[in-house]
């Protein structure tokens, strides 16, 4: 029995992706002399955006670049997404009503992460919200963390995540991860690392998890 879900952010209750790049890439460009490629910017995902930072920029402008990024990822978030994916809110209300716990992993920061959870209207909505590192992915210590906080065994727990990496995280604490396909459904990457447990729309897992 279910217990406990945890949700990624970034491409699983948002389409926050391809801002999140675009904000990248404006912030950096001033202190790398070019823009960085879409793939340059994606493997510095899983850190936190000081980490990310740090990857990509020297150190005498680490933190103008970072504090470059949090204005532009701000002022393109009312724009390029402004709102969670449509069924998310009702997912999570359906959720709490059963009386399972909710929460959030993501690989952002605490204040890009506020940015998104304020955009979204959702700074309530999670029992535990649990953000990035820089230096390294922590989704699997903090699936660990939660599963001592609230005394659950590995079959009480699901992560809901769009990435291999959410997969591999996972598998680190034998924890199942639901694999969230509906912002990328033509990609079958997913189907590859974590078969059976690929879902393309939040009604198809809606109705896995309440079923």
């Amino acid at each position: 029995m279910i217990k406990l879900v945890a949700f990624d952010l970034d491409g699983t209750i948002g389409d926050t992706l391809p801002m999140c790049i675009q904000a990248f890439k404006a912030a950096t460009h001033p202190y790398v002399g070019r823009e960085l490629s879409d793939e340059e910017v994606v493997q510095t995902f899983g850190l936190n955006e000081e980490g990310m930072i740090r990857r990509a920029v020297g150190e005498t402008y680490q933190q103008q670049a970072l504090h470059d990024f949090y204005i532009i990822y701000k002022a393109l978030h009312k724009t390029m997404c402004p709102k969670p994916f449509e069924g998310i809110r009702e997912l999570k209300t359906l959720l709490k009503q059963k009386g399972i716990i909710v929460v959030l992993i993501t690989g952002k920061g605490e204040k890009s992460c506020d940015i998104t959870l304020r955009q979204f209207d959702m700074e309530t909505c999670f029992a535990k919200v649990i953000t990035g590192n820089a230096e390294k992915n922590i989704k699997s210590q903090a699936l660990k963390k939660l599963l001592c906080t609230y005394h659950l065994s590995t079959d009480e727990i699901v992560y809901i995540g769009d990435t291999v990496s959410d997969i591999k995280e996972c598998k680190k604490v034998n924890v199942r991860c639901l694999s969230a396909a509906w912002s990328i459904p033509q990609d079958k990457t997913l189907e590859h690392y974590n078969p059976k447990n690929v879902f393309y729309s939040i009604s198809s897992i809606s109705h896995f998890l309440l079923s």
